[in-house]
């Protein structure tokens, strides 16, 4: 969030103001060992002063009432989300919380948002830009913890590095003798495409060439087509496209392919993302591997760790990222699968028993 947003109370705050340990009341919090109910009532009554686990969270998290934490997601169509889905449900589970998930694009604390946040212990976000404003998250995040997913280099947030892969890959495609190349992705539609095309950027400047402007499309196959539909129509043509993901980057693959261009002697391609697609497509699609199930269940351990401790981290964390390259991009791909690892045969790999 942009601007000055008051720190939240500490344990030690809490602590202080109950005149008790610290330990007394990450015991009360947690709901776990021999607390005087006097005590309990004096610890929850100072972390509700001080709006730390507030009101009902706090109560509901000593009395193990909700065990569940919530996930909002903008939309659930493609393998993005619904890897980010499995990370976060199956770490939850590992941890004995259930899952609340809301999918909604609706701007604002919206009725379902407040429900959601009214039946769990703490809430992962993530939003589109523009959807929740600074304000109404520091709102959210005084009732309960409140974690930011893929929202930027942003306090209390988790994410996967962009940038300085984004930088490499177009870097790679310079090393192909690419001189031309565009940005498929509209930089104003999340803060991890921005990041991408800030990379794109700086392998330019760095190399002393003139940057493009970027194909402002969305996320879809069906954004990747149309735009493959624009390129066609078109009197200019780049030699290469770093996409915003695989999906769009598939999508362009195949229409411009049917079209009668060769990948990559016509035009190179890369995506981001490494769906599973990406590595049966001919040619097989360089692109950027992110750990996104990874990501689901950091975001499910982190508001555990939050609820758990009582302390709330303030630095982004930040997964790497690594660059798969294939036929895509202009790699020979006969190349790349010579220094593949070997894979067994099946006999061997079962190990039977000749008969």
């Amino acid at each position: 969030m942009t601007g000055i947003r008051p720190r939240p109370a500490t344990i030690y705050a809490v602590a202080d103001a109950a005149g008790v340990s610290i330990a007394t009341v990450s015991r009360v919090l947690q709901g776990v060992g021999r607390v005087a109910e006097a005590t309990r009532e004096k610890v929850l009554e100072a972390a509700r002063g001080l709006d730390y686990l507030p009101g009902g969270s706090a109560r509901a998290l000593a009395a193990k009432k909700h065990e569940a934490v919530g996930l909002m997601l903008p939309e659930l169509t493609g393998p993005y989300f619904a890897e980010l889905l499995v990370g976060f449900e199956s770490a939850a589970a590992d941890l004995g919380l259930s899952v609340a998930l809301l999918m909604t694009d609706e701007p604002g604390l919206s009725r379902p948002l407040r429900q959601l946040a009214a039946r769990v212990d703490g809430l992962a976000v993530m939003a589109r830009p523009g959807q929740l404003a600074d304000e109404e998250l520091s709102s959210l995040a005084r009732r309960l913890p409140v974690l930011q997913v893929a929202a930027g280099l942003r306090p209390d947030s988790i994410g996967t590095e962009n940038t300085a892969s984004a930088r490499e890959l177009t870097e790679h495609l310079f090393g192909h003798g690419r001189r031309h190349l565009v940005f498929v992705g509209d930089p104003d539609l999340a803060p991890d495409a921005a990041e991408r095309h800030a990379g794109f950027i700086e392998a330019h400047a760095a190399a002393g060439m003139a940057v493009s402007e970027p194909a402002r499309v969305g996320y879809s196959e069906d954004d990747g087509r149309r735009f493959a539909h624009h390129l066609l129509d078109g009197d200019e043509r780049p030699d290469g496209l770093v996409c915003v993901n695989d999906e769009v980057a598939v999508a362009l693959l195949d229409e411009l392919q049917r079209a009668g261009l060769a990948i990559p002697d016509d035009l190179a391609i890369t995506g981001w993302d490494d769906v599973m697609t990406a590595r049966y497509t001919r040619p097989g699609l360089t692109t950027v591997a992110q750990p996104v199930r990874d990501l689901g269940g950091l975001a499910a351990t982190t508001l555990y760790r939050w609820l758990t401790t009582g302390q709330q981290e303030h630095d982004p964390t930040i997964l790497p990222t690594r660059i798969v390259l294939r036929g895509s991009c202009g790699c020979p791909e006969a190349q790349l699968a010579a220094i593949r690892p070997r894979r067994m045969p099946v006999r061997e790999s079962l190990k039977e028993e000749p008969e």
